[in-house]
């Protein structure tokens, strides 16, 4: 029994690690999200003011270019993250699947310790009354 609870926890802190590697992901996926936004303004903000929305345009701005491919660059990130991402929730399923397993197998585990306590409590007292019959 001692060793399933042990295993318990084992499998309790894997699970609390892939937690925290998809809570981690997740928020970095929406600061990249953010930030992708915030240089798409960047970007149209730019192109008024030179009023060139041409990014093939010989005098297009450098700062809406750079700002351009740092945007695609969050896009691929993002994308690549929720890859990721996925492989990483798939990872929390399974370990919460083999948490739940193995917590299944200790209460059993526990469920007949205490039936052997019982028993040994039942034919302690039966053995009692025997002799006093």
């Amino acid at each position: 029994m001692a060793s399933n609870s042990a295993l318990v926890r084992v499998k309790e802190n894997q699970v609390a690690q892939h937690l925290r590697v998809v809570a981690q992901m997740s928020a970095t996926i929406a600061d990249f999200e953010l930030l992708a936004d915030s240089l798409n303004l960047q970007i149209c903000a730019e192109e008024d003011r030179t009023k060139n929305h041409d990014p093939s345009h010989f005098a297009y701005s450098t700062l809406a270019k750079a700002a351009l491919q740092r945007r695609d660059n969050l896009k691929r990130s993002i994308e690549e993250l929720k890859v990721q991402l996925d492989a990483a929730k798939k990872a929390l399923h399974e370990a919460t699947e083999e948490l739940d397993a193995v917590a299944r197998l200790a209460e059993i585990d526990k469920i007949r310790e205490q039936s052997k306590i019982i028993s040994r409590e039942w034919r302690a007292q039966v053995g009692i009354m025997n002799y006093a019959i």
